[in-house]
């Protein structure tokens, strides 16, 4: 493991600093990756609070919103998901990319906001069309309506 991140995980988790150094010492990357480091040892929690505050520090940084983003996804905590990755695309402008279009479609479609959900893979399909990524959402979200309670096909 990567020192730098050992060390930011470890000034995450108990609060100290090491070598006089401070959270803003560590780079984009260095939360990111300590980030996924946590998620892959189950550590949820110190993961949001090391996502939430590589945001403090990095308001505008693509990396950190996408893997907080990503994080809130596998949370299932869709309003969170879906504030960052709307912040993401913020961000972005007009480079957003396919799959922040599916994830935040899916966030949408989780929290239940399914016209929503529908028009953001609709806007991912006008910047990429035939985006296989988009196109799969797209056809999961039909396949689901259909099958959803007070849906035509069941009335």
């Amino acid at each position: 493991m990567n020192p730098n991140i050992q060390s930011l995980i470890f000034e995450a988790t108990t609060g100290g600093l090491a070598d006089g150094r401070t959270l803003s010492d560590y780079s984009p990357t260095d939360f990111r990756e300590g980030i996924q480091l946590l998620v892959a040892e189950d550590n949820m929690e110190m993961a949001q609070a090391l996502a939430d505050a590589g945001i403090s520090l990095y308001p505008s940084n693509e990396e950190i919103f996408a893997i907080a983003g990503l994080l809130a996804i596998t949370r299932s905590d869709w309003p969170l998901a879906i504030e960052l990755l709307q912040d993401l695309c913020d961000l972005q402008k007009e480079q957003v990319q396919p799959m922040t279009y599916q994830m935040l479609g899916r966030s949408l479609w989780c929290n239940l906001d399914l016209t929503e959900a529908r028009q953001v893979i609709a806007t991912g399909l006008k910047m990429y069309p035939g985006n296989e990524l988009l196109l799969a959402e797209q056809a999961e979200m039909s396949t689901a309506e259909s099958v959803m309670p007070g849906s035509p096909i069941h009335n």
